[in-house]
């Protein structure tokens, strides 16, 4: 978008920046301009754009979420952690490693992956910020809410510990 300088003194006397294109009309030459200067300061829109394209499917969030809280962590535990299948995790942290979001590491013959992007960390971080404390998970791992009937795996059937 080409940006010109509009005659008109703003409220702190500096000039208005004005699309080239005045096809538009103006309302408020004021709004206009610091509505171009937001858009000036956050060059990378369509960076963004990508980031909520992967973090508006609710699996890819769910992962994460998880990835997030705990941090390094492999495919077979956060399927686990998120309730699908290791195929399906495996096709979403392939996207989430493309777009720049999480990073891989290998650990002998196990694969961990952590967040990459420290952006999406904030925008996690706010996330938690929100669920009440009751729903996260204690220093040992299960859940405080009241109606959390899962066990700790060492006496769920089929699991050794």
């Amino acid at each position: 978008m080409q940006l010109t300088s509009h005659p008109a003194i703003c409220h702190d006397r500096g000039v208005h920046l004005v699309p080239a294109d005045l096809s538009h009309r103006i309302l408020d030459g004021e709004l206009v301009c610091a509505a171009l200067g937001a858009l000036r300061e956050c060059s990378d829109i369509d960076g963004w754009a990508q980031r909520f394209r992967l973090l508006a499917d609710p699996g890819r969030l769910t992962l994460l979420v998880c990835i997030h809280r705990v941090g390094p962590i492999s495919v077979t535990d956060l399927a686990a952690a998120a309730g699908m299948n290791d195929t399906t995790v495996s096709q979403a942290l392939r996207l989430l490693r493309a777009g720049g979001t999480v990073a891989a590491r290998r650990d002998g013959r196990i694969v961990r992956y952590r967040l990459a992007d420290d952006r999406i960390a904030a925008l996690l971080d706010q996330l938690s910020a929100e669920v009440p404390e009751h729903d996260q998970p204690s220093r040992h791992g299960q859940s405080r809410h009241p109606l959390n009937k899962a066990t700790p795996h060492t006496e769920r059937p089929g699991i050794l510990s």
